[in-house]
């Protein structure tokens, strides 16, 4: 079975060793589990044919904020 590697940093690896435990699954098994979830569309392969399928003038791209009146974000750098 192929093997990967990764880098990450302690408060990461504390996360994710304690949502093993939780699921009781090994670390390799729980970090393999949430690549193959992330990984698996949720929408049916046909679904990008429907870009651009809808012909009704009343359908508008609402005008957006600006990122100044955003909710402030956790940084992940």
């Amino acid at each position: 079975m192929p093997q990967i590697s990764l880098y990450i940093d302690k408060n990461t690896l504390e996360k994710i060793e304690k949502a093993a435990e939780y699921e009781k699954l090994s670390i390799s098994g729980w970090v393999g589990k949430q690549l193959k979830k992330s990984l698996h569309s949720n929408y049916p392969d046909s679904f990008q044919n429907l870009f651009g399928s809808v012909n009704d003038e009343t359908f508008t791209i609402p005008e957006r904020e600006p990122f100044a009146v955003d909710a402030d974000r956790e940084s992940f750098s």
